[in-house]
């Protein structure tokens, strides 16, 4: 019996899509030989293809309507035994519905937050997982995958990791502690100025050397941080997205808000201080298969009390946020690093 074809949906976000990994692995593991084929953003292409889980990864850009009705044209041509939709979206349900595919697995209206979209599914799961990766296991459980969680390495080419080790090398950074003060929305993100802070009590109290993560449009972010660190000299680092990877499995740890590079870097191994306000770290905390929130050994995880979650984005950090002290946060990278202050 020829091993089923899957179509697997997930679109972006870089945080999201290695959320969604862990749940296409085990797809991979039930089904070794099957057919896996990937649709995302052209951005994040070669992120998909770093997990080696996919045949084939497809990109398409859904702001154009030429890219949409080519990838809906690809996929009739193909015959499918089931598609998932790890994303969720009105922009992602469509891609299988109008495709043809005559089995589509989703969530129900239960874990969706667009109205209306498990309409567009044939099976609409229903899951009582608190953890974002663990739901998508569900999904993966519902297309006949044996466990919904599988581990997954992910591959980084032998280039970026020359790049990365040539550029810290040329600076002396050989333990380092990254910074990522960017997150999407600014209501996630800790003030740059207390990043820099953090960089600077780093450096005075423990030699310890930070290297600032730039995601595109954070430019602002990486001046006040600079701005804040005194003689501390961060190094602001720009480059690909696996120069990004080389760079996050090498650090100490990363100290981040609920971001891509924060969940990038739990999924390369590296220990992270993780941030968080306004979105729950218990749904979408740094993951490791088989610790659920996060390893306890290399994920800590600082949030203030009774904080209630909201997805409502805004340009100024949540309070919530605020309520985060330097002198806490450089506590918690001790503990993470196992250094003495």
């Amino acid at each position: 019996m020829p091993e089923p074809h899957f179509l697997v949906v997930r679109l972006g976000s870089l945080g999201d899509i290695v959320h969604t990994f862990p749940a296409v692995a085990a797809l991979r593991e039930s089904f070794p030989s099957a057919r896996i084929d990937w649709l995302t953003h052209p951005r994040w292409t070669f992120l998909v293809e770093s997990s080696r889980l996919a045949t084939e990864v497809w990109a398409v850009e859904t702001r154009a309507m030429s890219s949409l009705r080519e990838t809906v044209r690809r996929v009739r041509q193909s015959t499918w035994a089931t598609a998932i939709d790890y994303q969720g979206l009105w922009k992602s349900a469509m891609l299988p519905f109008f495709g043809g595919v005559s089995r589509r697995i989703g969530f129900s209206s239960a874990t969706i937050r667009e109205f209306g979209v498990p309409v567009l599914y044939t099976d609409r799961v229903k899951t009582s997982k608190t953890h974002v990766a663990e739901q998508n296991g569900d999904l993966s459980l519902r297309a006949g995958a044996q466990r919904g969680i599988a581990t997954v390495t992910l591959q980084i080419p032998q280039q970026d990791e020359t790049a990365v080790c040539s550029r810290l090398q040329a600076r002396s950074l050989d333990r380092y502690v990254v910074l990522s003060p960017g997150g999407g929305w600014r209501s996630k993100c800790w003030p740059a100025e207390r990043f820099g802070m953090l960089c600077r009590k780093l450096r005075e109290s423990l030699q310890l050397r930070c290297v600032v993560n730039v995601g595109p449009g954070d430019d602002d972010l990486a001046a006040a941080l600079v701005g804040a660190s005194g003689n501390a000299a961060p190094f602001v680092y720009r480059g690909n997205l696996g120069e990004l990877m080389a760079l996050l499995r090498g650090a100490a740890c990363i100290v981040a808000g609920d971001t891509g590079p924060l969940h990038l870097a739990a999924a390369l191994g590296t220990r992270t201080v993780a941030l968080f306000g306004p979105t729950d770290p218990a749904r979408n905390g740094p993951y490791r298969v088989g610790g659920a929130q996060g390893d306890g050994h290399k994920d800590i995880v600082l949030r203030a009390p009774r904080v209630r979650t909201t997805h409502k984005r805004d340009s100024q950090p949540h309070p919530s946020m605020l309520a985060l002290g330097v002198d806490q946060v450089f506590d918690a990278v001790c503990r993470c690093i196992g250094a003495g202050k």
